[in-house]
């Protein structure tokens, strides 16, 4: 099993990555992906991964919660450390209507720097979307092709999984999903292509319903073990296939 999004880094982690780890490998996963989400944190995710790089992916991009306190050479920066790191992806990036007062402007130009990049660096690239559908499809409609794209911990409408279907779109599953209030989010993975759909705990936040494992009360990475088990109930598919769909679409090595 592969986490395809977490937040290994985050300071509610701090100094305890390698219990974390541990605790992952003993639930059978074998690697993740740790999303940086701006310049703050970005340093962190580099560290963990070079200190894990046989079980830490780096991820590294600008969400749309973080456009506010970015700097004006931010994307200077975020070009050094894909650069430095050629296996890393870009992400998360994306937009959020759901944010109190959200700068939508700032948003859409910082998302658009972010799709040019993963383009010109031919990265995979992990996007946040809550709360602004319409205007992230316009976005991904207007720019050039993406070489591939995670709609991690994807919360849309069946019309909006078709409409990403066809532009290449793969979709992130993620342990808040399973709460019984969240049917019709279930039924619409059900019904994607079974090579479209990754599994991911996006720890130490989106809870789910009864884990296995906590953190002092947070989402932690090694429940990914239970949600793997349920959605491949949800998928009828085989557990492995999600991690062969994560390897593939982060350019991962085999195991």
């Amino acid at each position: 099993m592969i986490d395809a999004h977490n937040h290994l880094h985050d300071s509610r982690f701090e100094g305890r990555q390698a219990e974390v780890i541990d605790a992952m490998k003993e639930a059978g996963i074998t690697g993740c992906v740790v999303n940086g989400t701006c310049e703050d944190d970005w340093p962190e995710v580099a560290r963990l991964a070079d200190k894990f790089p046989d079980f830490i992916s780096p991820a590294f991009g600008l969400h749309p919660w973080k456009v506010e306190i970015r700097s004006s050479d931010w994307l200077d920066k975020l070009t050094a450390l894909l650069e430095k790191y050629p296996r890393a992806s870009l992400g998360e990036c994306g937009l959020d209507r759901w944010i109190k007062n959200p700068d939508l402007a700032a948003q859409h130009d910082v998302f658009r720097e972010q799709l040019s990049l993963a383009i010109k660096l031919n990265r995979p690239t992990t996007i946040h979307c809550l709360k602004a559908w319409g205007p992230l499809l316009d976005e991904l409609k207007t720019a050039p092709p993406l070489p591939e794209f995670l709609l991690h911990s994807f919360g849309g409408s069946s019309e909006i999984a078709r409409e990403c279907l066809k532009l290449g779109g793969h979709f992130s599953f993620s342990g808040h999903f399973l709460h019984p209030r969240k049917t019709k989010i279930r039924e619409i993975f059900s019904k994607l292509p079974g090579d479209r759909v990754l599994v991911e705990t996006d720890a130490p936040d989106m809870a789910l319903p009864m884990p296995r494992f906590q953190f002092e009360n947070l989402n932690h990475p090694a429940n990914l073990a239970m949600i793997s088990s349920e959605l491949s109930k949800i998928c009828k598919l085989p557990q492995e296939t999600f991690a062969v769909n994560t390897r593939r679409f982060f350019s991962m090595p085999d195991q």
